[in-house]
């Protein structure tokens, strides 16, 4: 144990350095800092699109800005096809909202999955025919045929047990 004389700085007492947030860090390092600006302009560009398009632009993303051009990705050829349908509306929107935008081209690549995953239905057996597999596990005589097949029941019944 150390003297109480010591200053609490020397008893093992760290003050923490403060979180920083994403922006703090870009602004903290001249390279990183100058593009802070495009990413804020293309941060709001992304929120205006998705303000005029909500359920379109859920899954798209903007690639590009620049003299005029902008450049939207989209993940799949068919969302692509719609999302060309409401160009026009996308555009008058954001030239309303003050963006000179004169073009948008569409570009399709798969940057986020968009099919949940279904789980898998676990069937589950009834207990008359779990304990008959496990009879029959038993019963087949020892060898090399059998082997692999009574592993496999024997893995099926304590999986349907272990359920219940």
């Amino acid at each position: 144990m150390l003297p109480s004389s010591f200053p609490p700085h020397q008893q093992g007492t760290r003050r923490t350095p403060a979180a920083k947030g994403a922006a703090d860090f870009l602004r903290a390092h001249d390279k990183m800092a100058s593009i802070l600006p495009t990413v804020t302009r293309m941060a709001a560009l992304q929120k205006d699109c998705s303000a005029t398009l909500p359920a379109m632009f859920e899954a798209c993303s903007i690639l590009m800005f620049d003299a005029g051009q902008l450049v939207l990705s989209t993940p799949s050829a068919a969302l692509a096809a719609k999302l060309k349908q409401q160009l026009p509306k996308l555009q008058d929107s954001l030239l309303k909202r003050g963006w000179q935008v004169s073009a948008i081209r569409l570009k399709v690549q798969v940057t986020k999955n968009l099919v949940k995953s279904v789980p898998s239905k676990q069937l589950s057996l009834p207990v008359r025919a779990v304990s008959a597999l496990a009879e029959l596990g038993n019963t087949l005589e020892n060898s090399p045929r059998n082997e692999a097949l009574k592993a496999a029941l024997s893995a099926m019944v304590e999986r349907h047990r272990g359920t219940r």
